[in-house]
């Protein structure tokens, strides 16, 4: 009679893991939100973090008496994108709810000052990232909210 006794549990290690497991948990079945095509949406927000914020930070310190909220503006747009960064990279639901409110954020912005622009050319004496929706930025300002809603909306389905 053989022993069928189980095989003693000791530590998990890589070589037990999957193969193609990353570092972090990912949801079963899928990629992660900021992998395949996502991987586009990491590399643009991460691109206009940096446009935007280092853009906002050098306006309001060297001449924000000349156009606040503008500067204000691009300021906030450039949080909205790295907080929509950092998410995409996390993954995971949570992540992914957090960048699902940040992209309608973001595109709620765009559509308000993109019209409040064009309505009202004087009222930005000076143009922020969202200025004709995105027009200054070949209006991805205002498709990457779209496309990033887009995405995320697959992976929730496909979860």
């Amino acid at each position: 009679m053989a022993d069928r006794t189980p095989p003693a549990a000791g530590p998990v290690t890589s070589a037990d893991a999957a193969p193609d497991a990353g570092p972090g948990p990912r949801p079963a079945g899928r990629g992660g939100i900021g992998t395949g095509p996502g991987r586009l949406l990491l590399w643009l927000y991460g691109i206009f973090t940096v446009a935007a914020l280092s853009r906002s930070v050098v306006q309001i310190s060297t001449k924000f008496h000349h156009a606040p909220l503008a500067y204000v503006l691009s300021a906030v747009a450039g949080v909205i994108y790295a907080v929509i960064l950092a998410a995409l990279v996390r993954g995971g639901e949570a992540a992914r709810r957090v960048a699902l409110v940040c992209c309608s954020a973001e595109l709620l912005g765009v559509l308000a000052v993109g019209t409040w622009t064009v309505v009202d050319r004087s009222a930005f004496p000076d143009a922020t990232v969202w200025s004709y929706y995105g027009a200054g930025y070949i209006l991805l300002p205002v498709v990457m909210p779209v496309t990033g809603l887009l995405w995320l909306r697959r992976g929730a389905a496909g979860a």
